[in-house]
């Protein structure tokens, strides 16, 4: 997490939302309000998620997933749920909701959390964003930029060695993939135990609301 650091806290450019990723953060980015602890803070708040979701990261993403659904609609249980809620389009014949998800939503969870693990963190977090219009911290801004800075590295030294032969050329590539992953799963784990625990405090605010059974 240390390395979310070296970048800038700063609101996102408008470079910065441009494309299927950018766009489905971006609109977020202007709103004032954001989510009762920063992404750092979110072991502290929320624990024993954080270390579950690191553990078991497609059981986090389901529990979480369903508690969002019924947070949004209280009782609706699965019959809202559509692949990664549609924020990120489809490609080809993968699309959100032509995907059997009517039929068999806990399997389509399923697979969307092992398949799919950071668009499934991503889309929970932004159902919670445009239920209450919650916007980007700056450990969300920092984490866009680390994540773009990660990728075009590990792109770049993948099409180096592909290139370029020398000696210790695949252990320089598997250290990049290897501080990729363990960043990933650091933050994803921020990520959704930040989530569950704002749906819990803004539930224990106003319990009437939610009381009906998930």
């Amino acid at each position: 997490m240390a390395c979310l650091f070296c970048f800038s806290g700063d609101k996102l450019s408008p470079e910065e939302r441009k494309g299927k990723y950018g766009d489905a953060w971006g609109q977020y980015a202007d709103n004032e309000q954001t989510f009762k602890v920063k992404l750092c803070g979110a072991p502290c708040a929320a624990p024993c998620c954080w270390m579950g979701s690191m553990l078991c990261y497609p059981c986090a993403q389901y529990k979480v997933r369903k508690m969002a659904l019924n947070h949004a609609e209280p009782g609706s249980g699965w019959s809202n749920y559509t692949c990664c809620q549609g924020m990120f389009g489809g490609c080809c014949c993968i699309q959100p909701g032509n995907m059997g998800e009517k039929s068999c939503p806990q399997c389509c969870m399923c697979l969307e959390g092992c398949c799919c693990p950071g668009m499934a963190v991503s889309a929970t977090q932004g159902m919670i964003q445009q239920q209450h219009n919650l916007g980007l911290d700056s450990d969300d801004v920092r984490l866009i930029r680390c994540n773009n800075c990660l990728q075009w590295l590990a792109c770049i030294a993948s099409c180096l060695n592909i290139c370029i032969d020398f000696d210790g050329d695949d252990a320089c590539v598997s250290i990049i993939n290897l501080v990729a992953d363990i960043t990933f799963c650091c933050v994803s784990g921020c990520m959704t135990a930040r989530v569950y625990h704002e749906i819990n405090e803004r539930e224990k605010e106003a319990p009437e609301q939610y009381r009906m059974e998930r």
